[in-house]
């Protein structure tokens, strides 16, 4: 089966009948057309549309059946490989603005960086590569979409916390002849119920070999229950809500009840050194930065757009401090670039023929991006002003008082209206509840800030740094 259309995506995400729950109801009927979806599942129907039209430029042909596949399901050969996933990637996220933190591009490449990583299992009790390798293939042959999850509940975040009973985490509470029973619950699969399956899997410090897994289940699993944050899907027109209308991916908690995992798909299980490994020593961090910093990019040029049309509209570029607030995105777009080209031109092959990209320099562009976004969401608000607040929706443009509006809140060769449509852009991405999420998100996207520096620091080589003073510290004494 070659990609998907939107059609398709829709149809299947309707027939799955996920169990979600949302304010306390359970969502019934066409998931597609419930409020607190229909906006995101329209907009990623639109990604898989693009992609199928597309498909010179977005897929590559696969080596077994020959149909044309999603470029973010391709395993790296080449250095060109990985600047086509860059170019696929980044094209998806100029339709959403990069807002999209779990368009499927991500879930696809951490499903092909998991295969790719089939090495550090072998030989490992409870693992099973093949079944990892085939469900790749299976998943890339269907088109299939994913969320996941492997964050643990908040309840007890000590160094402690590992002597505790445990009552909350998901684990692995029986196995039994026909697979795996889960128990539990996990944060934050994003797009929770809106896709076709969830791949559940260890984040390094697990303490007890029940919470040790990998695996890939349909979103329709009996006992699987996904529940909502409060939307943050604003019904109201696209002038209104030009983003929040659209693109508002929920989270959701995760919860198993007694849930069934079928052993052909389960590729972990019991082994904490192998669910470490695949996650430490594996392609997931290569790649899945590879992806991240790909789509930051976008939404940074995104956020520059945002700005420099704000300082055209209302004329304030000849002030040095807008000057340099916009130069301050400037410098932090360029950055990402010069960063993400780095990590593609230092990329290596690994003993299994694979193009990986360096990790040092993506590692330094996520990090540097969850501080640099809250400042870049700031400066919007400060080139704004007043003005992001001076926004009346298109009711009232279309009311009686509409051509008073028109009038009096132009600016400079543009009309009140869209002089409001720019504003309104700047506000919903960052003060509605949606552009306060997209902040939040970016600040701990891939994990803690300070934990990221810290693994910069311990991982970054610094002994050409050391050579280069060597011959300031041997000089011999003048004599």
């Amino acid at each position: 089966m070659p990609v998907i259309s939107g059609k398709d995506y829709i149809k299947r995400i309707d027939a799955i009948h996920a169990e979600v729950w949302v304010a306390g109801d359970k969502v019934t009927g066409k998931i597609s057309e419930h409020p607190a979806f229909k906006g995101i599942i329209s907009s990623q129907s639109e990604l898989y549309d693009l992609q199928y039209d597309n498909q010179d430029d977005m897929t590559f042909s696969s080596e077994t059946t020959g149909n044309r596949l999603g470029l973010s399901y391709l395993i790296p050969r080449t250095k060109g490989d990985l600047e086509r996933r860059r170019k696929m990637i980044q094209r998806w996220a100029l339709h959403s603005g990069g807002v999209m933190g779990r368009s499927p591009d991500y879930m696809n490449t951490v499903l092909a960086a998991f295969a790719a990583s089939i090495d550090v299992l072998d030989g490992e009790a409870n693992c099973y590569p093949e079944r990892l390798l085939q469900f790749y293939e299976y998943a890339r042959e269907n088109d299939l979409s994913f969320t996941h999850t492997f964050v643990n509940p908040q309840s007890n975040r000590s160094k402690l916390a590992f002597l505790e009973e445990d009552v909350t985490n998901a684990r692995i509470m029986d196995r039994t002849d026909k697979g795996l029973i889960i128990k539990g619950a996990k944060l934050l699969a994003t797009q929770g119920g809106i896709t076709d399956e969830i791949i559940v899997f260890s984040a390094p410090g697990a303490q007890d070999n029940a919470h040790a897994y990998c695996f890939s289940i349909p979103s329709d699993t009996k006992g699987l229950k996904f529940i909502c944050r409060e939307s943050f899907a604003n019904p109201g027109p696209s002038y209104d809500y030009p983003l929040s209308s659209r693109f508002e991916e929920m989270d959701t908690i995760v919860i198993f009840d007694d849930v069934l995992v079928p052993w052909e798909r389960v590729f972990i299980h019991d082994n904490i050194r192998a669910a470490t490994r695949l996650y430490v020593q594996g392609k997931f961090v290569p790649f899945t930065l590879h992806q991240i910093v790909s789509r930051q990019i976008i939404k940074t040029e995104f956020l520059l757009g945002i700005a420099q049309g704000i300082v055209d509209t209302i004329q304030i570029g000849d002030y040095q401090h807008v000057q340099s607030k916009v130069v301050e995105i400037v410098k932090g777009l360029e950055v990402m670039k010069a960063l993400a080209i780095k990590s593609e031109q230092e990329a290596s092959v690994d003993a299994s023929g694979i193009m990986v990209p360096a990790k040092q320099p993506l590692y330094v562009a996520v990090n540097q991006y969850q501080e640099s976004y809250p400042r870049f969401a700031e400066i919007l608000q400060i080139l704004g002003a007043s003005g992001m607040m001076s926004i009346p929706q298109k009711a009232d443009f279309e009311g009686e008082v509409g051509k008073q509006l028109d009038h009096f809140l132009q600016g400079v060769d543009v009309s009140g209206k869209d002089r409001v449509s720019l504003f309104r852009l700047a506000w919903d991405l960052t003060m509605s509840s949606f552009g306060s999420r997209q902040t939040l998100y970016e600040r701990f996207f891939f994990g803690d800030p300070v934990r990221l520096s810290q693994t910069i620091y311990q991982n970054y080589d610094d002994n050409h740094a050391l050579e280069t003073i060597q011959p300031f510290l041997s000089k011999k004494a003048d004599k």
